[in-house]
């Protein structure tokens, strides 16, 4: 066997840089060099589904909002399957013009991200466990975080599909998982879902290792 001292040293992390809007959110910098960008719309006119944003901010631990924050959707259509050839649940239609993914950045001003976008449906439990209630899978990088975290949201007007769900029933202490619940407003004819992620400190996020 090789000497402790013969091990190769742990190579420096090295967190998002500043050049992440220019790469991956260009649009946001005021860059527009691919042919086609990927933004916070996943929806087109013919989605089907019910129409919703989400909106949020992503606050440090002391309350403040973050103001280089790179966030990434993945979430199952309105009949509850994903446009993925992996998701092979019986039954479920795929619904072509829903693309399921999307990206965007915290505004530099007021750390607010956005996504237009419809609600999901509930998706089959694994191993035959009850459906998953309707959510939207996060992910979230930027400078100062080394690994990206990932999480999910729920809806606050699911409360019993919520109530059954396979994976918020893993959180404990049970009153952690109110942090991973949207809360519902209706703003005249549009219906907004807010959703702040808390990085640190009182009520911090649930994430998960994945």
């Amino acid at each position: 066997m090789p000497q402790p001292d013969t091990y190769l040293k742990e190579t420096p992390s090295q967190t998002a840089g500043p050049y992440v809007h220019i790469g991956l959110i260009p649009h946001q910098a005021g860059f527009d060099i691919f042919e086609k960008n990927f933004s916070h719309v996943l929806v087109r006119p013919e989605t089907k589904g019910e129409r919703i944003r989400v909106e949020g901010r992503v606050l440090d631990g002391t309350g403040a909002p973050t103001r280089d924050i790179l966030l990434e959707i993945w979430q199952a259509n309105a009949a509850g399957r994903y446009n993925h050839p992996a998701d092979r649940q019986e039954g479920k239609p795929v619904d072509e013009s829903f693309r399921g993914w999307g990206r965007t950045g915290t505004d530099f001003e007021t750390g607010l991200y956005t996504f237009e976008t419809i609600k999901p449906g509930r998706v089959a439990g694994r191993h035959g466990r009850k459906p998953m209630a309707p959510h939207v899978n996060f992910w979230i990088v930027a400078r100062g975080i080394n690994i990206g975290l990932s999480t999910r949201m729920y809806f606050s007007d699911e409360a019993a599909a919520n109530a059954e769900d396979p994976v918020l029933n893993i959180v404990d202490p049970p009153e952690r998982r109110t942090t991973l619940i949207a809360q519902r407003q209706e703003r005249g004819k549009e219906v907004v879902y807010t959703f702040d992620i808390r990085l640190q400190g009182e009520r911090e996020t649930v994430f998960f290792d994945i």
